[in-house]
């Protein structure tokens, strides 16, 4: 059967986190199907055909201009009522983990968050990551379509090249879910961010005030990387809680993670 994996994207820019749930979307059916939302990522099909999407659905509506929870949603929610396939999979990110609880609601079925694992079968037995990734948790899923985001990192992505074909998706978005959609954006900074840098050297309470995390920034450059801090720093005002790390905060997974002060998150 069908499993469908949605391709989270900005701006056309296909996150790696997707290329990770396609990976698992392969542990459970050989027949793949991905959608792209949004005219921008239409040019994304070859490279997700490349690790074994057999076709993708190129969801195009003038709602669609760019990211919003809702027109996302009731997007794969109507998919999902078309397409009827076996499990439906995101990236566990933050917007992934959005986009399934809004099409979870409208569906009026249950979705599982930060998946390490899934076995075949009915009933579906789970592995998911809880408590910001500090504990996994076994469950069972029943009957019906299986809305799934996948934890970060928890698989490599892998390719698996094959033919891919395309398909246009209409679908029916009513103007009121414009209410909470992308209209601009600004910069924080430009380069790598904290969620996605490979190096992060973390200050805490330790550091003693906002002037304190000067030698973390230069140590930071050095290393090709970013700072990030705890929640009492943010709680104390030293830094802009965009810096933060950690379940209230922003999930990093860096290879290489330093630690300076006294974490007080």
């Amino acid at each position: 059967m069908t499993v469908l994996v949605v391709a989270e994207h900005d701006r056309g820019v296909l996150a790696p986190a997707s290329l990770q749930a396609v990976t698992f979307a392969r542990t459970i059916s050989a027949t793949i199907h991905a959608v792209t939302i949004g005219a921008a990522a239409d040019g994304l099909a070859p490279e997700l055909g490349r690790h074994g999407v057999s076709v993708v659905i190129q969801a195009h509506h003038e709602l669609l201009f760019d990211y919003g929870p809702e027109t996302w949603g009731a997007t794969v929610a109507q998919l999902v009522g078309r397409l009827s396939p076996r499990a439906v999979l995101a990236a566990g990110s933050d917007k992934g983990n959005e986009v399934m609880a809004q099409a979870a609601a409208l569906l009026d079925v249950p979705m599982v968050a930060n998946c390490t694992e899934v076995s075949p079968g009915e009933p579906r037995n789970l592995v998911r990551m809880r408590w910001g990734g500090s504990l996994l948790e076994q469950c069972t899923l029943g009957s019906g379509p299986a809305l799934l985001t996948v934890a970060h990192h928890g698989i490599e992505a892998t390719e698996a090249p094959g033919t891919v074909t395309t398909e246009v998706m209409e679908p029916a978005l009513d103007a009121s879910l414009a209410r909470t959609i992308v209209v601009e954006r600004g910069e924080r900074v430009a380069g790598v961010s904290l969620a996605t840098s490979t190096v992060v050297v973390g200050g805490g309470r330790g550091v003693g005030s906002a002037e304190g995390f000067a030698p973390l920034e230069v140590l930071a450059e050095l290393l090709g990387g970013v700072v990030g801090c705890s929640r009492a720093v943010t709680n104390n005002g030293w830094r802009s809680h965009s810096d933060q790390v950690g379940q209230t905060g922003t999930r990093i997974a860096p290879d290489l993670y330093l630690a300076c002060g006294i974490s007080g998150a």
